[in-house]
């Protein structure tokens, strides 16, 4: 029974060690790195297909070990509660032991203060019953230093004594002596440290658990805008732990305009988007609230973070079929040139109901759109391109299809991009490449109009809602003040021997000792001295006429 509680202490004694903890926040930097450079499945599952599809020997692998699952993997689990468990089996009795030295008194001075690395002599005028006013002229001189003065006799510790700085230990003699210490903040530095590390990774635990965010693309200039009841209502939607999309807080939000300001060279400076939204009473009230959203200055409202991530433009299309019913549509395309905002996209348009009586022919006659689109036009020959993010001068260049354009399959689809396997197959026919400016149009055989009737701008929004997140910015705050303090103070320790020299003097004797970092410690222990005996040297001029008064009252 003894063996296994000796090993189970033992255990216990290495896994609560400080050298445990760092190696275990290492192992935990070090296992954060796969979830850096793999694609996350939490974060786009797209991705992590596409990886695993082109590296078909280590893609299964890395799967079946978590790596596209790194911080709920189990490992990374299991690193995180060790480190937890560390921390507070480690910060524990230092805590309590750092209470136990802030109740206790400084410790009485050796007796031989001359083998301390610092040590000092000096004389002041004085008699024995002068003592007494210099230790108080002494104490005065060391504010924010905690300290305690024992006479001979005292019984708290050894008896003082005199010495001439040769290193022996010479005969006691009576007198009076002065422990002073400080720099306890340097411990309660180190402790506010850790635990705010601690907190630190629970927050960031509970932020993992209850936390949300989703990314959503709202079209401006009277768009339709969204409201975040529901998952669905974002593109996509990263939920924590304990998410299960029930209990969003609800909101909507519809984009008025957007502006955005560059640099000649197509350097975006500034983005800002007008918006409205309703949210609490508003809801039912049917009231809306402006706000000025931009970039790092998001909207905040029922614990919800309402932020501008980017922007883009979406082109209008309307499609004139050949018995004259139209339909027009306005979809955001994908910016593939951050500078020039050169974008690429498509648009499936299903022919009005009683345009074609049979369902077959109706599949027949989808009308699909794929191609570029330029916000300031610039051709070099026939080909598109962009010379500026602004819309000065919008232009599109698409190839147009008829055909099943595949809504009606169920199979999702890019929404940038027609299934090339519905062209592959034939089912979708190209029937016209054009460029088309704005307000131009396009006429193809069966008589059908495509015009290309501009472009609006549209917006990223970024919702997330992490209760822990100010907690987070608490627990760094106090660690980066822990690491500050630990580093700026410094422990010391000072020890006064007054004892009554040759007649109408006192032997001031200093010892000092640098509990933690030395550095600069021979200059400061020197000042110390040195301010000290000038403050006795001046306590004795001011009772020396009291002093010659009693003798001679009492020669």
């Amino acid at each position: 029974m003894a063996r296994p509680v000796a090993l189970l202490r033992s255990t216990w004694r290495t896994l609560t060690s400080m050298g445990t903890a760092l190696v275990l926040l290492f192992l935990l930097a070090l296992a954060a790195i796969p979830g850096a450079l793999l694609p996350q499945r939490n974060l786009n599952e797209a991705k992590v297909a596409e990886y695993i599809a082109e590296h078909p020997t280590l893609g299964p692998w890395l799967d079946r070990v978590q790596a596209f699952d790194v911080f709920s993997s189990f490992w990374f689990t299991a690193i995180y509660v060790l480190l937890f468990i560390s921390l507070v089996g480690c910060l524990t009795p230092r805590m309590v032991e750092h209470v136990r030295s802030l109740r206790a008194t400084p410790v009485p001075a050796p007796r031989n203060l001359g083998r301390l690395p610092k040590h000092h002599t000096g004389e002041v005028a004085g008699e024995a019953e002068d003592i007494p006013a210099l230790v108080g002229a002494a104490e005065g001189e060391l504010p924010g230093w905690r300290k305690v003065t024992r006479r001979e006799g005292s019984g708290t510790g050894a008896a003082p004594a005199a010495t001439s700085g040769t290193g022996a230990a010479p005969a006691a003699t009576p007198g009076t002596e002065i422990s002073a210490e400080k720099g306890y903040l340097r411990e309660f530095g180190n402790i506010v440290f850790h635990f705010s590390l601690l907190g630190l990774l629970v927050a960031i635990a509970a932020g993992k658990m209850f936390s949300y965010e989703g990314n959503v693309i709202v079209v401006a200039d009277g768009g339709p805008g969204f409201c975040s009841a529901s998952p669905a209502a974002f593109d996509s939607f990263r939920a924590g732990n304990t998410v299960d999309g029930t209990s969003l807080y609800p909101m909507c939000v519809r984009v008025n305009d957007f502006q955005a300001t560059y640099l000649d060279s197509g350097q975006a400076v500034s983005y800002q988007a007008d918006i409205e939204y309703q949210a609490g009473d508003d809801l039912a009230s049917g009231g809306w609230q402006p706000y000025l959203l931009k970039v790092n200055e998001p909207l905040r409202v029922g614990g919800d973070r309402v932020y501008l991530q980017g922007h883009g433009y979406a082109p209008t299309f309307t499609v004139t079929f050949p018995d004259g019913q139209t339909r027009t549509q306005t979809l955001q395309w994908r910016p593939d040139d951050q500078i020039t905002m050169l974008s690429s996209g498509a648009m499936r348009f299903d022919p009005p109901g009683g345009t074609y009586t049979d369902e077959w022919q109706r599949r027949q006659n989808q009308i699909a759109i794929q191609g570029l689109f330029a916000p300031t036009e610039q051709l070099d020959g026939t080909l598109l391109s962009s010379s500026f993010p602004a819309m000065n001068d919008p232009a599109v260049a698409v190839d147009i299809y008829r055909g099943d354009t595949g809504l009606d399959t169920g199979r999702p689809q890019s929404l940038f991009s027609l299934d090339p396997r519905m062209i592959d197959q034939g089912r979708l026919t190209k029937v016209a490449r054009v460029n088309l400016r704005e307000g131009q149009d396009t006429r193809l055989d069966d008589g059908t109009v495509v015009r290309f009737d501009g472009a609006t701008p549209f917006v990223n929004l970024q919702v997330s809602h992490d209760p822990a997140q100010i907690w987070v910015l608490v627990f760094a705050m106090t660690m980066m003040g822990g690491l500050l303090v630990s580093l700026i103070v410094r422990r010391r320790r000072v020890w006064l021997r007054l004892v009554p020299g040759p007649e109408g003097t006192v032997n001031v004797e200093f010892g000092g000792l640098a509990r933690t970092d030395n550095s600069g410690w021979g200059d400061e222990f020197e000042r110390l001295t040195e301010r000290v005996l000038s403050a006795m040297q001046s306590a004795e001029r001011a009772r020396r006429p009291e002093r010659l008064q009693k003798k001679a009252e009492h020669p």
